[in-house]
């Protein structure tokens, strides 16, 4: 997978490809692998067979990827028709969903919606329908473009209504949990919840939108160091009284931090891809471990991309305003920013866990360890103002908020420490 995902943002102006590769197959028929049940799984076949495309239904417009469990589409079982009724299309347009891309084409979706069964609410779950057929869109179903983007505009985004729409019992995809003929929910699986397979795709989805983002900032360097290699400058002292504008000290010095840094990332990314692939082929769930080294892979990965490619584009003059310089699709590294988590609230969610660990560890009268100083002393901060909420969670919310600062620079502490324990010290 990482090979083609770096050949698929050698045109960084078009990242469609590649985001239409990751949602067809990863996100929509990678769903139905992990929480289908066999039959369902079988039936992928046949989709491979006649080419049909898939998109992936959560993100909503008051409802994102990093939202979680909150979706508004809703779900309800009917035992009379034995048919589940797709709807979002009630008095808000908050709950369509949107941004789906390839919504405009996919003849198959996975559909992320609130599950009720008998009056109570079983939360979201995965249904596996049919978009369209013969290019036509199914009853109730309608669709709308999300407009003109200032990157990626080979790719179709769309928003999606559902109008009691009709689903068959079959189209919820079962493997973790099943609706019976008469309405009776069960759980197939003891102790995993449907939604925790689900997530599992935003996994593998992380690792990819590190690798693309790699990937783009490498491919940017190169293109920009060839014009850079290949541009004279006046240099005072040379023979002929020119030298190419790579030569600079402040250009010389970015290629060679990017170049290292690349390194340090791409392994980094690598060793999560390298353990992740056992569980993907198991169905197993990254542990706590895996699951916060990808987190930090994705974050580092996008962040040091956005800030190494603006940094070079600082350097280059007029040529980055070039249309076939790479610069203008730089927003291309904003997609990677948000898609699966936000870098950000992947960022609130590390210091968060952290800071429980540290209370726990604290009360227990267990010493830090080694290379976790700098994050025990940050967690004191914030444990020292938290404190003064008495258990008020208002104002310890109000009290987190207040000290973002600190909540960011744990963060940044804790991701220095996890990649320094993988690839050796990293700054």
């Amino acid at each position: 997978m990482r090979r083609l995902m770096r050949l698929t943002v050698r045109r960084p102006d078009c990242p469609g490809f590649w985001i239409r590769f990751t949602v067809h197959y990863n996100l929509c028929f990678g769903t139905v692998l992990a929480v289908g049940s066999p039959e369902q799984v079988e039936s992928m076949r046949t989709v491979q067979a006649e080419g049909m495309l898939g998109c992936f239904a959560l993100t909503e417009k008051l409802a994102g990827v990093q939202s979680g469990l909150i979706v508004q589409t809703k779900a309800e079982y009917d035992p009379a028709s034995q048919t589940f009724v797709l709807s979002n299309s009630g008095a808000t347009e908050g709950a369509y969903k949107n941004w789906i891309s390839q919504g405009f084409v996919a003849d198959k979706a996975v559909v992320l919606a609130d599950l009720t069964v008998g009056g109570e609410r079983k939360g979201p779950h995965a249904f596996l329908m049919d978009m369209r057929k013969d290019g036509k869109l199914e009853t109730g179903v309608s669709t709308g473009d999300m407009g003109i983007k200032t990157v990626g505009n080979d790719l179709d985004n769309a928003w999606i209504a559902f109008d009691d729409v009709r689903l068959p019992r079959t189209a919820l995809l079962s493997r973790y949990a099943n609706v019976s003929e008469d309405g009776e929910y069960a759980q197939t699986v003891a102790g995993i919840k449907p939604f925790e397979m689900i997530g599992q795709r935003l996994y593998t989805g992380r690792v990819a939108v590190a690798q693309a983002a790699l990937s783009y900032r490498q491919k940017l360097y190169e293109d920009t160091r060839a014009y850079a290699d290949a541009k004279p400058i006046p240099a005072f002292g040379s023979a002929n009284g020119s030298a190419p504008l790579s030569s600079i000290p402040q250009l010389r010095s970015l290629f060679a931090e990017a170049e290292e840094t690349g390194a340090t990332l791409s392994a980094f990314v690598g060793e999560c891809e390298a353990r992740l692939v056992p569980l993907l082929r198991s169905g197993a769930v990254p542990d706590e471990e895996l699951s916060h080294m990808i987190a930090v892979a994705k974050v580092k990965a996008v962040e040091h991309s956005i800030d190494l490619c603006w940094r070079l584009k600082q350097e280059v003059g007029s040529y980055a305003l070039m249309g076939d310089s790479g610069f203008g699709s730089m927003d291309f590294l904003q997609c990677c920013k948000f898609a699966e988590g936000d870098s950000r609230v992947l960022m609130l969610k590390m210091s968060r866990d952290r800071l429980r660990r540290f209370a726990k560890e604290a009360k227990a009268g267990v010493s830090p360890k080694p290379g976790e100083e700098e994050e025990v002393k940050l967690c004191a901060a914030l444990g020292k103002v938290m404190a003064k909420a008495g258990g008020d969670k208002a104002a310890e919310a109000a009290a987190w908020d207040a000290e973002w600062r600190t909540v960011y620079s744990l963060a940044e502490a804790i991701m220095a420490r996890t990649m320094g324990g993988v690839v050796g010290q990293y700054k």
